[in-house]
């Protein structure tokens, strides 16, 4: 339970919009499951979501973008310890690796899948990378371990329960938490982009997982009460056109 003010917040049947959302924005959400996220979806449409992340993220860049505010957050740190959470296929990673040339970086995913195809790529021959299987709502890694935890294109993902969880233990072991996410614009911006993007969603999974991560992405007052259950502080920047950038670090 999270307490804002003095009203309690059951999070675990919060609105992505936040508790105090409207009736439309609460239309505007979903509990299916992503083609990533099911047991049921063969393997090769995982993938070939994965890869079209991978090429949007270079070709758009994404990657860049992303890999800037993660070097931004540890600027003052010699020899940055890295963890990210949810690497998907690792770009961010490569690029963080390139980028800067002490860097240490822990390469991580839920998915057995993902970690194998990142393990048999460069990131598995790379003398400053570890690329392992680990759950980001339970980080296998002492307090204090990482300078940086970052979690890019994937909060959307979890339940609010499991999203405080990932803030609470990512700011236990490390110094700092970045969450980069979708934003969650006004509804009616919302019901624009989902118009431009549900006709193609039967026939592209790429575009499928996009609508679904378009309805579960969190509100910046969503993200606020997550925290507060979490026991962290937050700066929150960017948001109604440009990413969600979330920076928390525990609460001392």
């Amino acid at each position: 339970m999270a307490y804002m003010g003095s009203k309690a917040i059951d999070i675990e049947r919060m609105p992505r919009g936040g508790p105090n959302a409207s009736c439309l924005d609460r239309l505007l959400e979903t509990d299916r499951l992503e083609y990533l996220d099911r047991d049921d979806v063969d393997e090769g449409v995982k993938r070939s979501v994965i890869r079209a992340l991978e090429w949007t993220g270079e070709k758009f860049g994404q990657t860049e973008n992303f890999a800037r505010i993660a070097l931004d957050e540890v600027a003052d740190v010699a020899d940055p310890k890295i963890l990210e959470l949810g690497a998907g296929h690792g770009g961010l990673s490569r690029k963080l690796l390139d980028w800067h040339p002490t860097a240490e970086l822990t390469v991580t995913d839920i998915e057995a899948e993902s970690v194998a195809a990142m393990a048999a790529s460069d990131l598995g021959e790379h003398p400053r990378a570890t690329v392992r299987k680990m759950d980001a709502t339970a980080i296998d890694a002492p307090d204090s371990h990482f300078d940086l935890a970052v979690f890019a294109l994937s909060f959307h993902h979890l339940p609010p329960s499991l999203a405080a969880r990932v803030i609470a233990d990512g700011t236990r072991a490390a110094g700092k938490l970045l969450i980069i996410d979708l934003p969650r614009p006004p509804w009616p911006l919302h019901l624009v982009r989902l118009a431009t993007m549900l006709p193609f969603a039967p026939w592209i999974p790429f575009v499928h997982d996009g609508v679904i991560s378009s309805l579960r992405t969190y509100s910046p007052s969503a993200l606020r009460v997550l925290a507060e259950h979490a026991g962290a502080d937050v700066e929150l920047r960017g948001g109604l056109v440009s990413p969600q950038v979330v920076v928390a670090s525990a609460r001392r």
